[in-house]
Parts: C-alpha cells; structure tokens; sequence
C-alpha cells in the first residue's frame, strides 16, 4: 500500500501503479502544456496518464485538470479541448468547465490580444459525491425580495414561487481571478525557482469546493508543492508525484513549513480554548 502525506520524486505513472483502484478522491492538477511533451527533460505520456487517474479515482471523486494552449503555425493548438475530449472518452464526465481568469499577463503576440486565462476542467467520475460551493461573490441586491421565481419541478412541470430575500453573498460565478505573481501567487519567494507556481488561493479554492476534511488529494505533477500545502492547511490527506529533483527540494521546503504553520495554528486554538475555560 502506497504511504499517504508523502511527496514521490519518480513518475506519476509510478506512483499510481501503487495505489489501488477508487483511492484518490479528488485530483487537482496542472500538466505540462502549450503544446509540449516533455517536462524538464521528462517525457509526458498523456492518455496513460489520464487513464490511470480514472483508475485511481474514487467513484464520484473529481479531478481538477488546468491547461491552457500553446500556438502551432500561428494558430492556437486546441490541446486543452483535446484532452478534455479523451478524458470524456474514459468515462470522466467534464462536470464544468472553469476559467482561471489572471490579473496580469505575459508578453503578448502582436496580433493577438492579451492572454489572461486558462481552462480548469472539472471531471468526475459518476455523479460528484461533493460540492462545497464557495458563497462570496458580491449580490448586487442584497436584502431586497428576490420577487417571484418560475421553478422547474421533478416532474418536468413549472410552477411558480415567491423567492428569498437575497443574502447579502451567493454562489461564485464560473470565471475565478486571481492576482499572480511575485507577493501574490504565494510569500514564499524560493518557490519561484518553480517556473509555474499556481496562486494558492485557486488551489485552496479547489480542495474546498470538491473535497471534505480527512479526503485524499492527489497531484500528478507536484511542481512546486502547492497542492500539498493547502491539503496539510486544510486538514486533507495528500499524495504527490514529482519527476524532477530540483523541483521536489521546493516542495519538502515548502511541505515542512506547512506542517509548522498548521502546528501553529493548533497550538493558537489550543491556547485560546484553555484561556475560555480558566
């Protein structure tokens, strides 16, 4: 049996060629993209890959999959749609399909106009055993009578009734910004020896949105370790695969101070409960 809250510097098909089937409940992941095949010298076998993880996976589990497209001859190469299309042929269900929306942007072509967004497909195995939605989007009329709603009811039938008083926060749209970048994408400045770090709020945004406390959260290509430090802070159990050497000394570095922070933070609770009951 494969050892869990641990970190493997060997290939992810590796790794998952030790996991039993239905053991990943939720995958949250970026793969090397814009068009290439190889990762620091590593080869990136694709369809193994995807037809591994929908082993490994539990039913109802999701994987969280992020990609953007490079450009092959001046036009864009599809491969996000691509994969996308042959994890739907495996039997993944692409439950939604959300936009990571960056606040700044790269160099742009001269004849396009700016890139700022990715794709993050949302993949399930069979129907989705959890959403936790992320109430914090701004409602424009908040604490006003949402009036009357028409409903569509189980029987296909429509019916009408009056709606809520809207709550002053509701459901997040399909389209999350984030600030990236140096002081934004994370504090820790060493982890931008990692030429693609995620910003850790969109992580942490998806391990709450399709994982509960005590799941197992997989990353299949590790990078720079933010999928690890947001499970230990967010009280998930974890697993990561990562190929590259030089990349995994960031992510013990960062994966020891996360345990230190969350030891903080027990230790914070801890005092504030004793000092409640004196």
């Amino acid at each position: 049996m494969i050892e869990i809250n641990k970190n493997y510097n060997e290939s992810n098909l590796d790794t998952m060629a030790r996991m039993p089937d239905c053991f990943v409940d939720l995958t949250v992941t970026s793969p090397p993209y814009d068009g290439l095949r190889t990762y620091n010298g590593y080869s990136f076998p694709f369809e193994d890959i995807a037809k591994e993880l929908y082993r490994v996976t539990k039913q109802g589990g999701v994987v969280v999959w992020i990609v953007g497209d490079g450009h092959i001859k001046g036009g864009e190469s599809l491969i996000s749609f691509r994969q996308a299309l042959f994890f739907q042929s495996i039997g993944f269900l692409v439950h939604d399909t959300i936009i990571y929306r960056k606040n700044n942007f790269s160099v742009p072509f001269p004849d396009k106009y700016h890139q700022v967004f990715e794709y993050m497909f949302v993949l399930s195995k069979g129907k989705k055993k959890t959403f936790n939605p992320l109430i914090d989007r701004k409602n424009k009329k908040a604490g006003k009578n949402g009036g009357v709603q028409s409903i569509t009811e189980k029987d296909g039938s429509r019916s009408k009734r009056k709606a809520k008083i809207i709550s002053e926060y509701g459901k997040r749209h399909n389209v999350w910004e984030y600030n990236t970048g140096m002081g934004h994408t994370t504090k820790e400045k060493y982890v931008f020896n990692h030429p693609a770090v995620f910003p850790e709020k969109l992580i942490n945004d998806h391990i709450i949105s399709w994982s509960n406390e005590g799941d197992l959260v997989y990353d299949c290509f590790m990078g720079s370790g933010t999928t690890a430090k947001m499970s230990i802070l967010n009280n998930r159990n974890w697993i990561g695969s990562e190929i590259s050497s030089e990349y995994c000394e960031i992510i013990e570095e960062r994966i020891k101070k996360a345990w230190e922070e969350k030891r903080k933070e027990k230790d914070l609770q801890a005092q504030t409960l004793f000092g409640t009951q004196k």
